[in-house]
């Protein structure tokens, strides 16, 4: 007899759980798989182990060096994914779902540890410059940090990405130095237990870095502060009963919802059957249809179509919709696997019910239907359903009925402004998609959708070489959306990150400011020294050693030279009298020249600690620089990071950013930028 395995919770650094409780069923044939565990959570234990392991365990780290375990975590849970895999396959996703779940999530992983590597500083202090001065004599200034709450973070997910959904949260919150207690839905926690327990063997992650719920929440909301944070992805009815949470509203805990929405695209009204761009989108709606069984918050519910077209799109969504083969993902021609359980397959039957209440079927089960599979017949599985109505703007169930499977339904409109009019009818949703050749159409309806959609996609033939598709969040931008999507914003690339700090105004003299960011302020004492900064490796150089360099008087003959070498004859450069009708009323250097003048007389020649200079950031020319004009530099090291890393031959190297102001001889600021450099170690 087939031993069933009872999962079990992470909490207090432990694993808890061997009493079987409620049964957990496999999606392809509705087979006993997993039971959760009877026994009861100390949520108390969890904050606290939090709160008093995980808090310190995160802090006695730096952005940089979370943003390093995060990479070395994810080349771990990588080695090891077809374990997840093997999993995954219960809850009847396809290998091609498998694949966004599991290594979408660790690519997230990836993506972060890579993000915060370039953006955060190696401290737990994110200057968010830049300082503004606040008086009249410069003794006075004001800037924004950002630094870790102190708290811990509580990430409830849905059902739909076991192990997206977590890493996905974890990875921003875990660089800006929270703990987390993840509670995935109960219908699939079997594949979060999975990542999890491989993280936590990992012996990557500091100890109360990562906690697991396995079953109800039981009191943990009413255990939160201020300090801490909830993200919630699932149903809207969900996330409004779990924000009234009363210790939540007293405490002024930060809640984010990512929840279900009536996601759509539309058909511009400019493109035909006979154009690429129509193919496009019904390609693009069959597979957001089909893709993980249509249980993906981003799925496209409501296809709005030209009122002239909407036979044509009708009949090749039931074509391509009549190629899907449904069944277990095993057996090699299938294309669309399970739903995530039966209970799921019951609310979608109800759902698809009520929306077709005075529409069209215009394809489903009665379409020849047949999953396959060896027990297939008892699995979670839910024919591809295409519904039409002829009348969108006075059908409200469109709008406000989501069947969360492999369910949409088709509506028409009669000019641009009534699909837009159409689109906002979902009050809110996650993403929408413009299919579109005009680019008229595209600048006169993204602004309008933006309004009510977190992310617009623009498709048509140039894009779709590269594209993503409607339904992949990625990391770099924003996931969320507003009114019934929840309102709330993750990924987002280091904004994300953002969302787990705390923000605060400092006030203070620029010295004074200086040493709280780790980060040199315009008008902060600085120290000179004989030896050039240049000179010094990485580990001697300090915030605000500085160089303030000779002079150099500029030359009717250097801009002559650096026009012929560059090419740039601009009349402001060479046409005295030109020059002489323009608001600078004289002709005057050329702005790069002045770069090349200061980097000139700063840098120090002699092969040194100073490898490269890959980058400058913020150049802005401010005063012109006249023939006769005397000018010098001011370098000072602004700030230093520490990326932890070798190059080929194991020596070691950071980043150091270095303020550049140019003055001219009544010591006017004429240029302003920051170089950024490789500075090798000295160890």
């Amino acid at each position: 007899m087939q031993t069933i395995s009872t999962l079990q919770s992470l909490i207090g650094g432990r694993w808890l759980g061997a009493e079987a409780s409620v049964p957990l069923h496999s999606a392809l044939n509705n087979s006993l798989i997993y039971h959760t565990h009877a026994e009861k959570i100390d949520f108390d234990e969890a904050v606290t182990y939090a709160r008093r392991t995980g808090v310190p365990a995160l802090m006695s780290l730096d952005f940089q060096k979370r943003a390093a375990c995060l990479k070395s975590l994810a080349l771990y849970l990588m080695e090891r994914k077809e374990e997840l895999y093997a999993v995954s396959h219960l809850t009847g996703a396809t290998r091609p779902d498998s694949w966004v779940d599991i290594e979408g999530g660790i690519g997230t992983l990836f993506a972060y540890a890579s993000m915060g590597s370039r953006e955060l500083p190696s401290s737990n202090v994110l200057h968010e410059g830049p300082a503004l001065a606040l008086g009249k004599n410069g003794g006075f200034a004001g800037t924004h940090i950002l630094v870790p709450r102190g708290g811990l973070a509580v990430h409830i997910n849905a059902f739909n990405f076991p192990i997206w959904g977590l890493l996905e949260k974890f990875a921003p919150s875990f660089l800006a130095a929270m703990p987390c207690i993840g509670k995935p839905a109960t219908a699939t926690s079997y594949l979060t237990e999975a990542v999890v327990r491989m993280m936590d063997d990992s012996g990557l992650l500091p100890k109360g870095a990562l906690q697991l719920v396995i079953g109800s929440t039981g009191d943990l909301l009413d255990r939160l502060t201020g300090a801490d944070v909830v993200t919630f992805t699932g149903s809207a009815d969900t996330a409004a009963k779990l924000r009234v949470n009363k210790n939540l509203i007293a405490h002024s805990v930060p809640f984010t919802a990512e929840a279900d929405s009536l996601n759509c695209a539309i058909l511009g009204p400019d493109v035909t059957p006979d154009d690429v761009e129509f193919d496009l989108f019904v390609k693009e709606v069959a597979r957001e249809m089909t893709g993980k069984a249509g249980q993906k918050c981003t799925a496209i519910r409501r296809i709005i179509v030209p009122k002239q077209h909407v036979e044509a799109v009708g009949e090749r969504l039931r074509e391509r919709l009549a190629k899907i083969v449904v069944g277990d993902p095993s057996v090699k021609e299938v294309r669309m696997g399970a739903l995530a359980s039966m209970d799921q397959h019951r609310d979608v039957s109800e759902r698809v019910e009520m929306l077709a209440r005075g529409n069209e079927i215009l394809f489903g089960a009665k379409d020849g239907f047949n999953p396959v599979g060896e027990g297939a017949a008892n699995g979670a599985f839910f024919s591809p359903t295409l519904l039409l109505c002829r009348d969108g703007m006075s059908n409200d169930a469109v709008h406000d009925i989501e069947a969360f499977g492999p369910v949409s339904t088709m509506m028409t409109y009669s000019d641009l402004d009534e699909a837009l009019v159409l689109a906002a009818r979902g009050k809110g949703s996650l993403v929408s998609t413009l299919v579109t050749k005009d680019t008229a159409i595209a600048a006169r309806a993204v602004p309008v959708a933006a309004a009510t959609h977190g992310r617009v996609l623009v498709l048509e033939r140039e894009a779709a070489v590269d594209s993503t598709g409607h339904g992949s969040p990625l990391p770099q931008l924003k996931h969320g959306g507003p009114g019934r999507a929840g309102g709330g914003e993750e990924l987002g690339g280091i904004r994300a990150v953002r969302h787990f700090l705390q923000r605060a105004a400092v006030q203070g003299s620029p010295t004074m400011l200086a040493a709280i960011t780790g980060e040199y302020v315009r008008g902060a004492a600085v120290r000179e020294e004989a030896l050039h900064p240049f000179r010094k490796y990485f580990e001697e150089l300090q915030m605000g050693d500085s160089l303030l360099t000779h002079r150099r008087t500029v030359s009717e003959a250097d801009i002559v030279n650096f026009g012929g070498i560059s090419g740039d004859y601009f009349y402001m450069h060479f046409d005295e009298i030109a020059a002489k009708d323009s608001q600078f009323g004289k002709r005057i250097a050329h702005g790069y020249f002045v770069l090349s003048a200061a980097a000139g007389l700063f840098v120090s020649p002699a092969p040194g600690p100073v490898l490269a200079n890959y980058g400058l950031d913020n150049l802005r020319f401010i005063t012109p620089v006249a023939i006769g004009d005397t000018i010098r530099a001011r370098l000072t090291c602004k700030r230093k990071v520490d990326r932890n890393r070798t190059d080929d031959k194991g020596v070691g190297q950071g980043v150091v950013a270095w303020d550049v102001q140019v003055t001219n001889q009544n010591d006017e600021l004429v240029a302003s930028y920051d170089i950024l450099t490789l500075v090798m170690k000295k160890g």
